[in-house]
């Protein structure tokens, strides 16, 4: 007990320091981000970058993984990509090892991988629960314990985990998105705790909508043009969302200080306050949302789900931030 006390103490102190000093030095340190090869962990991949980091970006599609650490490396980065699906432990333990054996050494771990599938509950089924769960928490997990022995064994090591407003606020028509990022938010918020002692530190990151251009990869379930039409514009409109490269500032920024969470945007925080303070009443105006949202066929199809860029729905003006956003963020259909 003594020396969990003791070592409490010391982390409370050294965190003071690095809070004085705008938190740790990324100049020289190695950050692995999980789905960098597009979207916002290829935003975040750019930012580590523009202070000094070298980053190893991963993501299942080889060529795409690739393309993106060619264009990290064409602006200055020392970058490599890695095809990598997190989902298998094997592969993920593979990727850590490439990072240490090229860099010697791992400071930064990024978690960022995800999928997302829209549509009411009725059309999704245990397959979309169950790849939800394998890509947003045994894709948290896995990375995470391949990577703590490194990172305990850096300097000040630190581990960013992407989950979602959805994992504090229920979001109608996102039930497998949600259920997978709650047990993200569980999963790293428990696991700052047991690392604070250690010196390595946990930031939990609460995006609300960004605009990535994630949207036309994400599937769209039961009535899809409409369900792609709601989430497309969401996602794209300034009101709605906030930018990646915003996103990206404020999440690196965390990460170096340490902080224990990070929300994004003034609709996620109030969301999360109002959950909080009255839950009964801002799950009644959750359930309002869901009946503004397309019902699922009367016929019981639906379950088939579409890529959101493959809908045919042009989102027309109002898309257009979104538009540039996947342009800006390689995201594609691929």
């Amino acid at each position: 007990m003594r020396r969990l006390i003791t070592g409490a103490a010391l982390t409370a102190l050294t965190a003071k320091a690095l809070l004085r000093g705008g938190g740790i030095d990324l100049g020289g340190r190695v950050a692995v981000v999980t789905g960098g090869s597009r979207g916002l962990g290829l935003a975040l991949a750019r930012e580590f970058a523009s202070q000094g980091a070298a980053v190893v970006v991963c993501a299942r599609n080889a060529e795409q993984v690739e393309g993106a650490a060619s264009e990290l490396r064409a602006g200055g980065a020392d970058a490599l990509g890695v095809a990598c699906d997190v989902r298998d432990p094997e592969q993920v333990r593979a990727l850590i090892d490439r990072a240490v054996e090229r860099h010697g050494r791992l400071d930064v771990l990024v978690n960022n991988a995800g999928t997302i599938s829209i549509g009411p509950v009725e059309v999704q089924t245990l397959e979309d629960f169950q790849q939800a769960m394998d890509t947003m928490f045994w894709g948290t997990y896995h990375p995470t314990m391949a990577a703590l022995p490194h990172l305990r064994a850096a300097e000040a090591g630190r581990i960013v985990n992407i989950t979602s407003i959805g994992g504090k606020v229920p979001a109608p028509h996102l039930l497998p998105y949600t259920a997978a990022k709650s047990a993200a938010v569980g999963f790293s918020e428990g696991l700052r705790v047991e690392l604070a002692p250690e010196g390595v530190l946990v930031t939990t990151v609460v995006p609300g909508l960004m605009r990535t251009g994630s949207h036309l990869a994400a599937l769209a379930k039961g009535d899809s043009a409409a369900e792609f039409r709601w989430f497309g514009l969401a996602a794209s409109l300034p009101v709605t969302s906030t930018s990646a490269e915003h996103a990206a500032r404020r999440i690196v920024a965390a990460a170096r200080r340490g902080d224990a969470e990070v929300i994004l945007t003034w609709q996620a925080h109030l969301a999360v306050r109002l959950h909080g303070l009255a839950p009964a009443l801002s799950s009644r105006a959750a359930a309002l949302v869901d009946r503004l949202l397309p019902d699922p066929p009367s016929d019981g199809s639906g379950t088939e789900a579409e890529l959101g860029g493959e809908t045919g729905v042009d989102l027309g003006p109002l898309g257009a931030l979104g538009d540039r956003a996947a342009e800006t963020h390689r995201q594609s259909l691929d």
